[in-house]
């Protein structure tokens, strides 16, 4: 089979993989002594994230309502996604990621009650639309089968980082779009899945919500990978959300909501020096974080971040609110 979904491994790419291949490290030690409960908060808001994205109004309290089999006042629509999505996170560690009769099964058990063909591909055409407006056309019904086959056969046998094969395997779901609804779940679902197998971690990682946080920036990189017509700025964007995701799930992360204690000592350190140690520390840290934790006005900051920059010791990659920093030297 030569089917092989056109995308680019970029030099910001590589750099990604290996800040995230870092921080796996430090966030599995955590993990293996994360207890029930945290690991339940987790998936709770993953839920909610991927379920909001597709409009449903239900807050983490509610979701976790539910999940405890509690009644709560919501529309029988909301109240039938949330317990498909329940339902389908919870079968996540039996699923095949290479599995065409899994992937049905995982759709039947997510939209569940929600729509009337449930595990089955469409067979009618279908388009995304955005204030009425259609910005993209799906292949026709005819050509999901095949699609989607040689997909989960590019997944299992190509030789790429998982890092990459889940990123790409996510935007060539949404772009074949197999299903008459579900699609935007699914393919975070399975992304999710394919992200578990290399990494059992990502289990419990709110991968989901981290995305809902940066939804526009989501749509936008699909929509950059679909008029590029291959999958590279859609990688770029989820590496970046699944090194956010691990930053907030990092231990480290919680030295930089409190006091600076024995994990990282800034005293004596000019604001330039404990800038960059933070930045060692965290990639993901914002300049809010760095004025708290420094003692330091974010003006201060701000002028030192500049001077970083002008001594090529400090660049930004990507935006302010979905980026990260890089130490130059």
């Amino acid at each position: 089979m030569n089917y092989k979904p056109p995308f680019d491994i970029t030099p910001e790419i590589i750099d990604l993989i290996s800040q995230i291949s870092e921080k796996i490290g430090f966030v599995k030690r955590d993990f293996s002594q994360a207890s029930p409960q945290l690991r339940k908060q987790n998936r709770i808001k993953t839920i909610t994230g991927t379920l909001a994205i597709e409009g449903n109004t239900l807050n983490e309290q509610q979701i976790s309502a539910v999940l405890e089999g509690k009644k709560i006042f919501a529309t029988q629509k909301e109240l039938a996604e949330v317990k498909g999505a329940i339902a389908a996170y919870d079968k996540l560690d039996q699923l095949n990621p290479s599995s065409l009769d899994d992937l049905l099964h995982a759709h039947k058990l997510m939209m569940d009650n929600v729509i009337v063909d449930v595990g089955v591909f469409r067979k009618k055409p279908v388009g995304v639309y955005k204030n009425k407006q259609l910005i993209h056309t799906a292949p026709p019904a005819n050509r999901v089968m095949n699609l989607m086959t040689d997909l989960l056969y590019w997944q299992q046998h190509c030789d790429h980082h998982p890092l990459i094969i889940s990123s790409v395997f996510h935007y060539e779901f949404e772009y074949i779009h197999p299903f008459m609804d579900g699609n935007g779940r699914m393919g975070r679902l399975w992304q999710t899945l394919i992200l578990s197998q290399w990494q059992a971690l990502f289990m419990d990682l709110p991968l989901e919500s981290i995305i809902k946080q940066h939804q526009q920036d989501y749509y936008h990189a699909l929509a950059l990978s679909d008029k590029a017509a291959n999958s590279t700025q859609f990688i770029h964007f989820m590496l970046q959300a699944i090194l956010k995701t691990l930053a907030k799930n990092a231990p480290v992360n919680a030295s930089l909501n409190a006091p600076v204690n024995g994990v990282i000592n800034l005293k004596g350190m000019k604001t330039p020096e404990a800038i960059l140690a933070l930045i060692q520390a965290d990639t993901s840290i914002t300049r809010q974080q760095m004025a708290q934790l420094i003692n330091k006005d974010i003006r201060t900051i701000a002028r030192a971040i500049k001077k970083l920059q002008d001594q090529n010791k400090l660049k930004r990659i990507g935006s302010d609110k979905t980026g990260h920093w890089q130490i130059s030297f």
